[in-house]
């Protein structure tokens, strides 16, 4: 039985996205083909890409999901007293079917990297039947390549499952961002007035408001309920496949909802400028509505700063979610994240010996993600400023 999550969709839009802006660049004509021959003669730029599509292709798998039937001991499957079929309340998705091995190898508790024994010495009773305190072997030595945690789990795995919740983070909250910020900034900067006066009243106080303050309070209201990471109840379900509360999907909605000031600003002043150009004079004269002069020149020519500001933020969304994470209002603790790797590894650093793989295997697969982003940024950024391409040559 399929289970989707409010946030799969964000995943789901993002790689049709993709494969329609991939198609048009395959086509050699329009304005996605001549950013695409920019950035592939920029081989660092293609290495940030395919880093980041790998991401996206372990993102999409930990978003396709399903649950289990229950079988009983005399392999048939079980069911209600009414012939209903019984599923199994985890709902396991491609990627942890794919690495089955690393999430079922568990320890009794931590372990390094490569160890072939625990890290923490017990009592140990030798054949002669002395007891001494030493290090216990480990049941699959040398297997888990950034040790294990508290409870005995691969921290390698904790990592790959904290992709998904960054590149939901990363491009939902910038989906919920755009639409905000090129409303009201198009607003603003073409009918100005009343208009603009009221719009730069609601974002500068929206502004003045710490965003750690309305997303702590947002999250105590929306998100104290519902699906927290884990197993699947029925409580959850929608029609017995979606889970619309869903912790993460609340946390990419207010984030959205309190970032969008600095792209409306920015918006706002591109359109201050557009509106006085020769060809939206010329529409206004010859009677053209508003609305579509917004839309006809207006808009188009606003896309590459609002490319520009997606591909940019995606990695101070990332970080803010592992932030958040830390202090708490972040995703459930059931769910796989950087964020609340980073907690755990705040009190295991106060150990004695210091466990500090957990800090590692996050900060290592965050930076993998966030300055690759941050590379192609620039190249697309590059390839949409004709100005910073010349200065270069």
């Amino acid at each position: 039985m399929p289970v989707i999550l409010a946030t799969d969709i964000i995943i789901y839009l993002v790689f049709i996205t993709v494969a329609v802006v991939a198609a048009t660049a395959g086509r050699g004509e329009g304005y996605v083909a001549q950013v695409w021959r920019h950035v592939r003669n920029d081989r660092v730029a293609l290495v940030c890409m395919f880093i980041l599509l790998l991401y996206g292709t372990v993102a999409l798998m930990d978003s396709i999901r399903w649950r289990d039937p229950v079988f009983m001991e005399d392999g048939s499957e079980a069911r209600t007293e009414s012939g209903k079929r019984i599923y199994s309340p985890q709902a396991l998705s491609l990627l942890d079917r794919a690495l089955s091995g690393m999430r079922e190898r568990t320890e009794k508790t931590f372990s390094a990297p490569f160890a072939t024994r625990l890290y923490v010495k017990e009592s140990i009773e030798r054949p002669d039947g002395t007891v001494v305190r030493d290090y216990p072997p480990l049941r699959y030595p040398g297997k888990h390549w950034l040790g294990t945690d508290k409870v005995g789990s691969d921290v390698l795995f904790e990592a790959i499952k904290g992709i998904r919740t960054g590149v939901v983070i990363g491009t939902g909250t910038t989906i919920i961002i755009i639409p905000f910020a090129i409303l009201f900034g198009v607003l603003a900067g073409y009918f100005g007035g009343v208009v603009d006066d009221i719009i730069q009243y609601i974002y500068t106080t929206l502004s003045s408001i710490p965003g750690v303050l309305l997303i702590v309070a947002f999250m105590l209201i929306f998100g104290t309920e519902g699906y927290q990471g884990g197993l699947v109840t029925d409580e959850d379900l929608f029609m017995g496949v979606f889970v619309p509360t869903d912790r993460l999907f609340w946390l990419c909605m207010i984030m959205g909802i309190t970032s969008w000031t600095d792209l409306c600003r920015i918006i706002r002043g591109e359109t201050l400028k557009l509106r006085e150009l020769e060809y939206v004079q010329a529409s206004k004269a010859f009677g053209v509505p508003r609305l579509m002069i917004i839309f006809r020149h207006i808009v188009p020519n606003l896309m590459h700063l609002v490319l520009i500001t997606f591909v940019l933020q995606f990695s101070g969304l990332v970080l803010a979610e592992a932030v958040l994470s830390y202090i708490g209002i972040g995703v459930g603790p059931e769910m796989g994240s950087w964020g609340n790797m980073i907690n755990t590894a705040r009190l295991e650093l106060s150990r004695d010996p210091v466990v500090w793989w957990n800090l590692l295997g996050a900060f290592v697969f965050m930076f993998g993600l966030v300055l690759p982003a941050n590379i192609f940024g620039d190249a697309v950024r590059d390839a949409l400023e004709p100005r910073l391409r010349l200065g270069r040559r």
